[in-house]
């Protein structure tokens, strides 16, 4: 495949994910006005979309209710700066089972399974423009931790997003997701002009080198616009591969909580060295408006309560 770089950029700050990182830095946000306020920062950085979780505002742990979901929504809407808005809808697939010799029943801890109605619930009420669509189940570095989406909820979850006009990003972990994924195109659950985030480096899935990461990029489809990252020491080295193998940048405290040895970052920082580094490849970045012209994304304000 030839060197096809991009020169039209957009970056995607990852704010605060799911993991449990809350601990390990004090800049990870954890209530919705943190959370706002960490992507308002990222967006006046350079960020032209924010990628949100939310967490319980005391212990920082994941959650999904649609209240703090609707907050963080409000708070970044209401804001001075324009960004475009992606919610996490990957929660409500999460299945711990028991020791090898007795994996049934499974834990109560850490097990959290929903319909796909639930699923997608607080993106009907919040009405970004992009939500998050895990097109796969696969294993997670824990040990008996299983990302449990199968094809059946993810053609109902696909669809129900489709319908609310709000545009699913297929988050590839794996290359038979980006299989999946072209079926979903394929049956009508998703749009043609798919937008599709490779997922490097997350345990047990497609590793991070670049073999493997050029694997990815030669399964997206051309009318498909893709974005890519890759956790920890290795974020910002993807923000240049993913350039220049046509494609825009993912960073954030999701997925790395670091600026440099033994320097705790903010997601504004990460955002500003990302920007750094597209610009220095002769590429820009582009801002919310280009991205929503893109995309054929709709901005919308929240349902009323």
């Amino acid at each position: 495949m030839p060197l096809e770089m991009n020169r039209e950029v957009f970056i995607t700050c990852a704010v605060t994910g799911s993991g449990g990182t809350q601990d390990r830095s004090p800049h990870v946000p954890r209530s919705p006005q943190q959370i706002a306020e960490s992507a308002i920062e990222a967006a006046k950085a350079g960020a032209a979309i924010v990628h949100c979780h939310v967490r319980d505002p005391e212990t920082g742990a994941p959650r999904r209710d649609i209240h703090l979901y609707r907050e963080v929504t409000e708070r970044i809407r209401a804001a001075e700066v324009d960004v475009v808005l992606n919610l996490t809808a990957g929660m409500g697939g999460d299945m711990v089972f028991g020791s090898p010799e007795a994996p049934l029943p499974l834990k109560q801890q850490g097990t959290d399974m929903a319909g796909a109605a639930e699923r997608v619930e607080h993106v009907r009420q919040c009405l970004p423009e992009i939500c998050t669509l895990d097109c796969g189940t696969m294993n997670f570095a824990e040990a008996d931790y299983v990302m449990t989406n199968t094809p059946g909820m993810l053609r109902a979850m696909g669809s129900m997003m489709t319908e609310m006009g709000v545009k699913p990003e297929v988050e590839a972990f794996d290359t038979g997701h980006l299989w999946f994924a072209k079926e979903l195109v394929k049956e009508g659950v998703l749009a043609p002009d798919a937008l599709v985030q490779l997922c490097m480096g997350v345990p047990w899935g497609a590793p991070d080198d670049l073999n493997t990461f050029m694997a990815m990029v030669n399964n997206v489809p051309k009318e498909w616009t893709f974005s890519a990252f890759a956790l920890g020491r290795n974020q910002m080295a993807y923000a240049a591969a993913a350039v220049l193998a046509g494609g825009n940048v993912r960073v954030g405290l999701e997925d790395n909580l670091w600026l440099g040895k033994g320097q705790l970052a903010t997601n504004a920082q990460l955002v500003e060295r990302a920007v750094s580094i597209v610009e220095n490849l002769g590429a820009r970045v582009i801002g919310p408006e280009e991205v929503r012209r893109k995309l054929n994304l709709t901005k919308r304000a929240p349902l009323a309560i």
